[in-house]
């Protein structure tokens, strides 16, 4: 095991060094290596850099790589979570719907109700939209009698079409001037990461990763079955509640600061498991490690493909995640 984190480690840092150094400017990694150790210590090493390189690097580029790691990180922990808690290997905080009421939040928060709290205003409205539509998720599943865990992936698909064509009538009913500000949470993107910024999903993602790593345990009882999780005393519908409003937490946060981005928690879950098995002691941390990775190859490509235009890095993590889940139906049967 301590061999695969150190590699997983050695791999995340070789792969934020080519994010930075890629992309419309392409600066050597020397040139970026330099940059972060002048900043984390001055006069370390002779600056040989241009000031314009050095805005690109550390004040553009690395915040984006790190953003990338952390929505990466969150969508596949909670991807990871879903799928043992639902037993359901097709659950993602997109197909749920999740990711979609952070959108709606974030969108009403952006065109409709202004800043009214600062910064904190667009995470905690996408925190409260991906919640309601976590338990709006719940209530048709519940209405349905779709206690399956396929008709519970069924009922999300449904309440997050309802939920972005709510979503729709916002972005018709608000200013014109500012719509155009609203297609970044439609297509998901990394461009507006700031330093000032990554305190809040930073934070969110370790105290929401802490908690699921701790109730790894019932994680693994979850996936038996309720009657096995009952038999060993975790209060199943009470443990599957909290996990969905961590799940709405860490999603709507990340949802808030990148857009909406599909099919990361449907993907590296399993990839994870492929690795270090199915004990969720492994699972969640491995998730985290490889959504870091994956993201952040995904806005390297995003970012080169099209170059000096950068493509919404939804479009790439759909495309892979729509051929990857066509994979896992295949699988499964």
């Amino acid at each position: 095991m301590l061999i695969l984190v150190m590699s997983g480690l050695l791999v995340l840092a070789a792969s934020i060094s080519i994010a930075i150094s890629v992309g419309a400017v392409s600066i050597p990694l020397p040139t970026v290596w330099g940059v972060i150790a002048n900043k984390i210590s001055p006069d370390l090493i002779d600056q040989t850099w241009s000031l314009g390189r050095e805005n690109i690097v550390w004040e553009i580029r690395f915040p984006r790589a790190i953003l990338a790691c952390l929505v990466g990180a969150g969508l596949a922990l909670v991807g990871a979570a879903l799928q043992a808690v639902t037993r359901n290997p097709l659950a993602d905080p997109h197909l749920l719907g999740i990711s979609s009421g952070g959108a709606f939040g974030a969108i009403l928060a952006l065109l409709h109700t202004g800043l009214f709290l600062g910064l904190l205003t667009v995470p905690l409205m996408a925190f409260l939209g991906a919640l309601v539509a976590t338990l709006i998720v719940l209530g048709v599943s519940h209405f349905a009698a779709a206690a399956s865990a396929d008709r519970l992936v069924l009922a999300g698909v449904a309440v997050s079409f309802i939920i972005m064509s709510g979503a729709n009538v916002l972005i018709f009913l608000g200013d014109p001037r500012s719509t155009h500000t609203v297609v970044f949470w439609m297509l998901g993107g990394l461009g507006l990461a700031q330093w000032s910024h990554l305190v809040y999903p930073t934070t969110v993602l370790i105290v929401c990763s802490t908690y699921f790593w701790v109730r790894a345990n019932e994680l693994n009882a979850m996936t038996i079955g309720d009657e096995t999780a009952s038999t060993l005393g975790i209060p199943v519908q009470r443990f599957r509640l909290s996990i969905f409003v961590a799940g709405a937490l860490l999603t709507g946060v990340m949802v808030a600061f990148s857009g909406i981005i599909g099919f990361v928690g449907l993907m590296v879950p399993h990839i994870a498991r492929l690795i270090v098995g199915g004990d969720n002691a492994r699972v969640i941390p491995a998730s985290a490690m490889l959504g870091a990775i994956f993201l952040l190859w995904a806005d390297i490509i995003a970012r080169t493909i099209m170059r000096p235009e950068d493509m919404p890095i939804g479009i790439v993590t759909g495309l892979i995640g729509g051929v990857f889940f066509v994979w896992l139906l295949g699988r499964r049967r």
